[in-house]
C-alpha cells in the first residue's frame, strides 16, 4: 500500500513514519508540509491513501481534496477533535487524534486494505467508472461515488453536481470531468449536461426535434437535435 503523508509538523511526519514502519506491506511514497506541496505529492504519486493533516499554514485537507481531480483514500490525522463530523461527512476512512496510538493506525490501515480487495476489477474491454469525486461548497463537503451522481450541468468554470438530492458546485470544467466518466454510463446530453443513464425514467420527443429525459427525481433534461440523432441511432429508436 503506496502513503503520502501531509502534515505541517516536522515531527508529526517522522512519528507517522517510525509507526508505519511495523507494517510491512506499507511504503511511504512522500510527504509534505502544506497543501500545497501535498496536491503535488499526491498527483505525481497517485497513492493508496493519504495521512493528512487538517490545518495547515495555507489551507486545510478539505482544500486539498478539493483540488484534487482524482482523491484517494484519506485518513485525516489531528490534535483537534473539531473537525471529526465534517471528516466523516466526506467519507474519511477514518479520524486519528494526535498523539496516534499504534492500535489505531493499524485500524485505520486495516479499514483501507479491506476497500482495497473488496473493489471488483472491470470488466474487460469496459473503461470504469473512476472512483469518486470530492465537492467542496462554502461549509460543505461530500466524497460521492461518480455512479451515484445523476446529472453534471455546467455553470461557467463549476459543474453543479446532482446526486442524493443535492446541487453543489464543482470546481470543475465539464470537460475535465467527461474524460473520467464511462461513455457506456454517462451520456453527453448537450454541450453544458451529461446525465447519468441509470437515472433516465422516460424519454419523450421535444418540440425542437430532439428528445427531452426525464430523470428520477423529476429534473427534465433537454438533448440537442445532433446528440438525439445519435442516441436514437444507439439505441435503436
Amino acid at each position: 500500500m503506496n502513503i503520502v503523508i501531509v502534515d505541517d509538523e516536522r515531527l508529526a511526519r517522522n512519528e507517522l513514519r517510525r509507526l508505519l514502519d511495523a507494517h510491512e506491506d506499507i511504503c511511504v511514497v512522500g510527504e509534505a508540509a502544506c497543501v500545497a506541496d501535498g496536491i503535488r505529492a499526491v498527483e505525481r504519486m497517485e497513492p493508496d491513501l493519504v495521512l493528512l493533516d487538517i490545518q495547515m499554514p495555507d489551507g486545510t485537507g478539505f482544500d486539498l481534496l478539493a483540488a484534487l481531480d482524482k482523491p484517494p483514500a484519506v485518513v485525516f490525522t489531528t490534535a483537534y477533535d473539531s473537525h471529526a463530523v465534517r471528516a466523516f461527512q466526506v467519507s474519511a476512512l477514518d479520524y486519528l487524534l494526535k498523539p496516534i496510538e499504534p492500535e489505531r493506525l493499524a485500524q485505520a490501515l486495516g479499514k483501507q486494505r479491506a476497500a482495497a480487495q473488496a473493489t471488483p476489477a472491470p470488466a474487460a474491454g469496459r473503461a470504469p467508472v473512476d472512483g469518486k469525486v470530492f465537492i467542496q461548497d462554502g461549509g460543505r463537503c461530500w466524497f460521492v461515488e461518480l455512479d451515484n451522481i445523476m446529472l453534471f450541468e455546467s455553470e461557467g468554470n463549476y459543474t453543479r453536481v446532482y446526486f442524493d438530492g443535492q446541487r453543489p458546485l464543482l470546481l470543475r470544467s465539464l470537460v475535465q470531468l467527461e474524460a473520467r466518466l464511462d461513455p457506456a454510463r454517462f451520456l453527453r446530453v448537450s454541450r453544458s449536461r451529461i446525465v447519468n443513464l441509470r437515472f433516465v425514467g422516460a424519454v419523450d420527443a421535444a418540440p425542437s426535434g430532439g428528445l427531452r429525459l426525464t430523470l428520477r427525481d423529476g429534473v427534465t433534461v433537454p438533448m440537442s437535435r445532433r446528440r438525439s440523432v445519435l442516441f436514437r441511432q444507439s439505441a435503436g429508436l
